[in-house]
């Protein structure tokens, strides 16, 4: 880990923190590759079942870090991409927590996580034609896919803001809370997925991100190597027996 990924773990989630506050939490290497070390250390831990990623200083992040992209240090890691999670997001649920600015490559990582909770006052944008630039981040890939074609080209080309409620409207933001308030609503969601068992709930988002191109006939042939092991788990009878005696239950993850 680095000064720039800041992470704290209570609860059963963990908060990620991009530390770049002077530079609006814009992306360098060392950002990049603090971020494949968290992710790698929290899908491992037995202690955290979903992740929180936010921004430090009231801003989520301006995108990629153009003054070092200029010097030559680009902000993609082989295999996982545009800060460390672009192409290759955590197998563990994780909840974007959205203040002031994600524009850019800061959107493109809010679009890598699987739940969105923003501020009000939170602006989003991909401003990359604007600087001769692509969102090649999966910004133009995945945007189309979660809300309308034509707002998501709009979005693309013209490079404008858009707020919190425009994409609350689409769908694309899950929950708005007041100025300064981003972050306790990503947690309590996130304590709300982190109850619920493990391997279920790794299983339940591999399922929804991997299904999403599956031919109809070959749906539930595919589904079925990925979910069948939940079914056969110590956990899935912990939660019948939880269930049946009117008590919490006691994960284990196995």
């Amino acid at each position: 880990m680095s000064d720039e990924v800041l992470v704290d773990v209570n609860d059963g989630v963990a908060v990620i923190t991009i530390n770049r506050p002077q530079a609006r939490n814009a992306v360098n290497g060392a950002v990049a590759r603090g971020m494949v070390a968290a992710i790698d250390e929290l899908d491992e831990r037995s202690d955290v079942s979903a992740l929180v990623l936010t921004g430090a200083g009231g801003t989520f992040c301006a995108g990629m870090d153009l003054k070092a992209f200029l010097a030559g240090d680009f902000p993609v890691i082989e295999g996982r991409g545009f800060g460390g999670i672009a192409e290759s997001p955590p197998r563990k649920p994780l909840v974007a927590a959205v203040e002031g600015y994600a524009l850019a490559g800061g959107f493109e990582l809010v679009l890598s996580c699987d739940v969105v909770v923003s501020s009000e006052e939170a602006k989003f944008g991909l401003p990359e034609p604007k600087r001769g630039l692509v969102a090649g981040a999966g910004g133009i890939m995945r945007l189309p896919r979660r809300i309308p074609y034509h707002v998501a080209m709009e979005m693309a080309l013209t490079g404008d803001h858009y707020s919190a409620a425009r994409l609350y409207e689409l769908g694309l933001v899950n929950r708005i809370t007041p100025a300064g308030e981003a972050l306790p609503g990503a947690l309590e969601l996130a304590r709300k997925i982190a109850a619920n068992a493990p391997l279920a709930l790794a299983a339940t988002k591999r399922v929804i991100v991997e299904s999403a191109d599956w031919p109809r006939e070959e749906m539930f042939a595919r589904q079925g190597p990925i979910i069948n092991p939940v079914f056969g788990s110590k956990d899935a009878m912990e939660g019948a027996a939880a269930f049946a005696e009117k008590r919490a239950p006691r994960w284990t993850g196995s």
